[in-house]
């Protein structure tokens, strides 16, 4: 087939040779170049033995030999597989013998978690960043025909995040790519237009960064201004001065970026698209980049579903920030009871998407791959309800809800409350167990404070919440909350560091 990130590639290197792919801090690859580093990194895995079909996994910062090692294995028809650069060894190790890599590249920083994987896992070699690939920016230019994609042919497996279960990974081939791709240059003027400037700051090894970031940059001949990881103050630089079009993250990026002294006076006014996932945006934080002339708009999103699945509209957004859109040109959403019915406006049940962006199948795993797409429907685990016009509010993880007392408790719900309270700079609210109620909501909140006032939080909480919705547990802590490489909390963490809650904290109401 055509259509691919190959053909991409090799186009806009004919077309628009001069014009920058990548940018890291100023340092720019071309797309005359990127294709001439790409082909030869391509030879390299190919002479480490990658054949079409097989695996190539990614373990490293961000870096521009990292754009070039995946792009270079979808050249040569192989399947990337992107692993959190976060992941300790045993995680590894569990993702590795899942996928069965034929290469893992790595960097410096995991070449001895990699090497003490391939003691139990041998079935690899290593390539590496900094020895092998980035070596091979420089050189003569290879001849060599990217091998033809076919429509169902797997391209890249993204493991999902985790949050409630062990990861599985999400197979994504050439045909959902293209067609995510092609949807959203109809849905929004900023990427069909091509050339696009968008800023990433989230690590390339997710949806995130793999697919809307590589994938699709390269995809619409745009710019990708890459950070190593994220700056606020630099990348609220390279958003003023290098006129980004595209920035997409979860609140906490817009968060930290407007704190820094330089926001008031930035130049933003190119920032088309500020797509916000992971958490609901504070209103605070709508007003503060509205100032700016930037509306920020809530996504709905998941990996299985290509990491993006639907946006608000700019108007849509200022009236209802806590919306994320509706069903699109060629998506459709569906909100269901436990019988499989659509729930009327207003009523939560659980969320199903079907459209381009949606996965084909989780890597070599029947059982996942049937209960989530058997009816041909992605069953995301998700809770949410649609309005009378069709618009999305999420309303949490179905995994995640907590019952107490026999009445449902969206943690997301408390989460919002306490936030409000000031002082508070993150939170997460888990399941505690409780004699009398079964489960009642545990607060793990972050303050950079040292007088946060628990009982005024409780007090504060006591005003915009129900009563059994109140935490009956609150879990100050003097450093940041675990997050995940999409930036989300890393709530399946946190539950494994206070795993007995009741037996080691005190109640507070």
């Amino acid at each position: 087939m055509t259509g691919t990130v190959n053909d991409a590639l090799r186009w806009w290197a004919a077309t628009a040779g001069d014009h920058p792919a990548l940018n890291m801090r100023e340092d720019v690859v071309t797309y005359r170049d990127l294709e001439s580093w790409t082909t030869r990194v391509g030879e390299l895995l190919r002479g480490r033995g990658v054949a079409p079909g097989d695996r190539v996994g990614v373990i490293a910062g961000n870096s521009l030999a990292y754009c070039t090692a995946v792009l270079a294995g979808l050249q040569i028809g192989a399947v990337v597989a992107p692993f959190n650069n976060r992941l300790v060894r045993s995680e590894l190790a569990e993702l590795v013998t899942d996928c069965a890599p034929t290469v893992v590249v790595c960097d410096e920083k995991h070449r001895d978690m990699v090497a003490g994987v391939a003691e139990s896992t041998p079935d690899f070699s290593t390539v590496l960043i900094e020895g092998d690939v980035e070596p091979l920016r420089e050189g003569e230019d290879v001849r060599s025909e990217p091998r033809p994609a076919e429509h169902d042919d797997a391209a890249i497996i993204v493991y999902t995040s985790g949050t409630t279960s062990a990861p599985k990974g999400a197979v994504f081939t050439h045909g959902t790519i293209g067609g995510m791709i092609h949807e959203w240059s109809l849905m929004e003027p900023t990427y069909g237009r091509g050339g696009v400037r968008l800023a990433m700051v989230l690590p390339l090894g997710s949806a995130a960064g793999l697919l809307w970031g590589i994938v699709k940059t390269t995809m619409h001949g745009g710019t990708m201004f890459l950070e190593p990881r994220f700056d606020p103050p630099e990348a609220l630089r390279i958003l003023s001065e290098h006129q980004v079009e595209v920035l997409n993250g979860p609140p906490i990026i817009f968060e930290q970026i407007a704190a820094q002294p330089g926001f008031a006076d930035a130049d933003l006014t190119h920032l088309e698209v500020a797509a916000v996932g992971g958490a609901r945006v504070p209103v605070e934080l709508l007003h503060t980049w509205l100032e700016k002339g930037v509306v920020l708009r809530q996504i709905y999103g998941l990996t299985e579903g290509g990491g993006k699945v639907t946006i608000n509209s700019r108007a849509q957004a200022l009236e209802h920030p806590e919306q994320c859109g509706s069903s699109s040109i060629f998506s459709r959403i569906r909100v269901v009871d436990d019988e499989g019915r659509d729930c009327p406006p207003g009523e939560v049940g659980e969320i199903l998407v079907r459209g381009p962006g949606v996965i084909a199948e989780y890597w070599r795993n029947e059982e996942a791959t049937k209960a989530a797409l058997g009816d041909g429907w992605l069953h995301t685990g998700d809770l949410g309800k649609l309005d009378e016009d069709g618009y999305l509010t999420y309303v949490d993880r179905l995994k995640e809800l907590i019952i107490s007392g026999g009445l449902n408790l969206s943690p997301s719900e408390v989460e919002n409350a306490v936030s409000r309270f000031e002082g508070v700079d993150e939170v997460a609210v888990i399941s505690a167990s409780d004699v009398k109620f079964g489960e009642t909501p545990a607060a793990v909140v972050y303050s950079s404070r040292t007088d946060l006032s628990v009982p005024d939080l409780i007090r504060h909480c006591g005003e915009q919440l129900a009563d059994f919705k109140i935490p009956r547990y609150v879990i100050v802590r003097s450093e940041p909350l675990p997050r995940m490489a999409s930036g989300k909390i890393a709530k399946r963490q946190l539950r494994d560091e206070y795993p007995d809650i009741p037996d080691h904290h005190e109640k507070v109401r």
